[in-house]
């Protein structure tokens, strides 16, 4: 299997949430058990010699993927979620999305300095919720943050979020 069929899985939703934009449906990689294992295989490959000690997966979606490459990298999973999803003390950061004002939240204890992670999600678009994962981790102290996607958007230059020195890799990129 190649990125190039895992490219064309993914269906395309006009429309969706709001017209005007062209929405990735990942959900059909997911159901082919071929789609999945090489997704997971992909990420596990970029990253099995970066000793990742924790995979951070942003609510929703990055839950998808994030325990399966955690399991696979012999690692924790962390979720950063909405606000009142988390039980324990939390950190926020607030950030401007593409619809409006949101906040994601992780628990305070979940990271410490000696960790080496690795910030999953689906989709980078305009970065802004990653954008604000990255600086809700940093915040917490960790030895060094990986930041990997499934898909990218390239022509919403999300990228320009980051600084130069943070690995950011995209799987496939539309």
């Amino acid at each position: 299997m190649s990125i190039k069929t895992l490219t064309s899985a993914v269906r395309n939703i006009p429309d969706f949430p709001i017209p005007g934009i062209q929405f990735k449906d990942i959900t059909t990689l997911f159901q082919s058990p071929e789609h999945l294992n090489e997704l997971q295989e992909t990420i596990y490959n970029i990253y099995k010699d970066r000793r990742i000690t924790k995979v951070v997966g942003i609510e929703s979606r990055g839950f998808f993927m994030g325990p399966a490459v955690a399991i696979k990298l012999n690692a924790g999973f962390v979720p950063i979620r909405k606000p009142g999803k988390l039980p324990y003390k939390v950190i926020e950061e607030k950030y401007i999305k593409e619809y409006g004002e949101d906040a994601i939240q992780i628990h305070e204890d979940a990271l410490n300095e000696n960790d080496i992670e690795l910030l999953h999600d689906d989709l980078l678009a305009t970065g802004g919720t990653m954008a604000a994962a990255y600086n809700l981790v940093r915040k917490l102290g960790v030895k060094h943050i990986y930041i990997n996607f499934l898909i990218e958007l390239e022509e919403l230059k999300g990228r320009v979020h980051f600084p130069d020195d943070v690995e950011l890799i995209s799987v496939i990129k539309f």
